[in-house]
């Protein structure tokens, strides 16, 4: 036991020294109720202000992290506009240096256990790393009639966004239930699944290793030494719109043009090729408990707003009947902020898949996307709860 100690320790030092250190970093709590305030708000994000929180919530708490370089002059603009703010987390390296020991511990273990056992088991217990689910863009295909045309389709892709652990893991979750306990869960497969458990591998494996506040994909940008695009801003629907940034240092870059990125085309090429039997869309993220829908481009509401309400309605209900927590169903760009290029308004207006979603899982930890291992199958389960009520709906009223 002591050899191994001191190999997880001397394993922990060298991870950590990786590690873009978030030494120095903080993160405030602020709460705005004017419109034009939130405006400029927003254009700091380009100024490396990392939000949390919606940045359009008027009148509810929004963490930001402040990057060193900005400690004196962010709180200086919100004191100059009367935004008042609390200091949250003082040095943001504290909580990433206790998820790291964490998760490297949980990991070391299960894969110990499986040495000693000889048996490869879904262990819930920790993240997942890329090459444990596929290093590959895979595509999951589960159905109990081959695919013969005689059921309703669910489409589903999952960490788009490399920070949001708990979305891949959900992802995996659900495909572990619906595989090895398909007795358990017939009402599930009424439908046919196809799911992408991990649609930025390259950007997710990044997140563990160098940098956990990584967003976006990994890809070249010619001209600029800042790497990668955000993939939910380069779906080719309104492309540019609004909510985006043209600055290749942000993390909410629109790209060099629409689908550009390797992440946005498969997702792109999947959704096309299955499009005429999809009749729900789901986009796995995090964080917030949100289930929310088209238009994200600009505050329009879709023709179909009210059977997205209600269809969204029936998938909170039962989250909350069962677990006691209410998943916010609405329009993402009201409720949220406008964000063109993003994949729920791509399905919605491309393929005409009229219940288009984006999954906003449970947040946990200290800065919300580092949502505890031990959580990861109890939120897991409540949306898989959620799905069998998005299920049952797709199977009475399109088969």
């Amino acid at each position: 036991m002591r050899y191994s100690f001191v190999f997880l320790a001397a394993l922990f030092a060298f991870t950590a020294a990786q590690q873009k250190s978030y030494d120095g970093y903080q993160v405030v709590t602020i709460t705005v109720d004017d419109p034009q305030k939130m405006d400029l708000l927003f254009q700091w994000q380009d100024h490396g202000i990392d939000f949390w929180d919606s940045i359009n919530a008027l009148g509810r708490p929004v963490r930001v992290m402040i990057p060193p370089h900005l400690k004196e002059e962010f709180p200086v603009f919100l004191a100059e506009n009367g935004i008042p703010y609390e200091l949250s987390i003082p040095n943001v390296e504290t909580v990433f240096a206790q998820e790291r020991r964490v998760q490297m511990e949980r990991r070391a273990r299960a894969m110990m256990n499986r040495r000693l056992t000889g048996r490869s088991t879904a262990d819930f217990s920790y993240y997942w790393q890329p090459d444990e689910i596929s290093r590959e863009i895979l595509v999951v295909r589960i159905s109990n009639t081959n695919f013969d045309g005689t059921k309703p389709k669910i489409f589903i892709d999952s960490g788009i966004h490399a920070r949001e652990w708990i979305a891949p893991m959900a992802a995996v979750y659900l495909i572990h239930e619906l595989v090895s306990h398909s007795y358990e869960h017939a009402d599930f497969l009424e439908c046919d699944w196809i799911i992408i458990p991990i649609a930025n591998p390259d950007g997710y494996q990044f997140s563990h290793d160098v940098n956990r506040m990584w967003r976006k994909t990994r890809s070249i940008n010619p001209g600029s030494t800042c790497i990668g695009t955000d993939p939910n801003r380069n779906y080719r629907y309104r492309w540019g719109f609004a909510g985006v940034s043209t600055n290749p240092c942000s993390d909410i870059f629109m790209g060099p043009a629409p689908h550009s990125e390797r992440e946005v085309q498969v997702v792109s090429s999947e959704l096309t090729r299955e499009a005429a039997g999809v009749r729900l869309y789901l986009s796995f993220h995090s964080f917030g408990d949100w289930l929310i829908y088209p238009w994200g481009y600009d505050r329009i509401y879709h023709p179909n707003y009210e059977q997205l309400d209600e269809v969204g309605g029936l998938a909170s209900d039962a989250i909350y009947n069962a677990h006691g927590r209410r998943y916010t169903v609405g329009n993402s760009a009201i409720l949220l902020y406008p964000a063109a290029g993003a994949s729920d308004d791509y399905a919605a207006a491309e393929h005409h898949i009229d219940l288009s979603y984006t999954v906003e899982l449970t947040g946990g930890g200290s800065t919300g996307f580092d949502l505890p291992p031990h959580m990861i199958i109890p939120v897991s389960g409540e949306i898989f709860t959620g799905l069998r009520a998005y299920a049952r709906y797709i199977a009475d009223n399109y088969s």
